[in-house]
């Protein structure tokens, strides 16, 4: 199996980063427009990708850990590093947070954890109203809630930063980094 370079990605490290980007930025997305307009009927698709993104999620993190972060390219001053260094980890620690608040909070409020239809957690139905559900555990429901909000706003500040620092890579110092990327193989500076 191919490993990173500093002159080029794996194709496993530009798939993995690729599918949960679009995924994460998508359900972030999703999920605002679904809270802020209570469109209920997107719920069982963004839980569904929620549940599915975690399974790449799992994968990315056990291949950072194999293979380690990608080397940087040229030169950057140790602020910039420091601020990289820590946009990734919020990164990868909060793809981790954000689908295990979401089923932490859908899973112990009782409405059970389903992949399109796979019913991975059973709902727990009120049995004196069967259009309601019971809390198998509502403290930790109400505390994975929380989780996924604010979650899901230091991922908004993370994502912008990261795209930022992209940008900035291909046409401020055109280091390469944005084309490494994109699985292109660069030179290094």
């Amino acid at each position: 199996m191919q490993v990173d370079t500093k002159q080029k990605l794996s194709s496993t490290s530009v798939w993995l980063h690729w599918i949960i980007a679009i995924m994460i930025i998508g359900l972030l997305i999703v999920g605002v427009y679904m809270e802020e307009n209570e469109v209920y009927r997107l719920y069982p698709i963004h839980k569904s990708l929620g549940v599915i993104v975690f399974g790449f999620v799992i994968l990315r993190v056990i291949w950072r850990i194999k293979n380690g972060w990608p080397q940087t390219i040229g030169q950057q001053a140790q602020l910039l590093q420091l601020v990289s260094k820590i946009v990734h980890y919020v990164l990868i620690i909060g793809t981790v947070l954000m689908p295990i608040s979401g089923m932490l909070m859908s899973g112990m409020g009782g409405h059970g954890i389903n992949v399109f239809g796979l019913e991975l957690l059973a709902t727990n139905p009120d049995p004196l109203d069967p259009n309601k559900v019971l809390p198998l555990n509502e403290e930790l429901a109400k505390a994975g809630h929380r989780m996924h909000g604010v979650v899901g706003n230091i991922m908004f500040a993370a994502i912008a930063l990261h795209i930022a620092g992209a940008l900035k890579h291909h046409f401020i110092d055109k280091d390469g980094i944005l084309k490494r990327m994109l699985g292109k193989q660069v030179d290094d500076k």
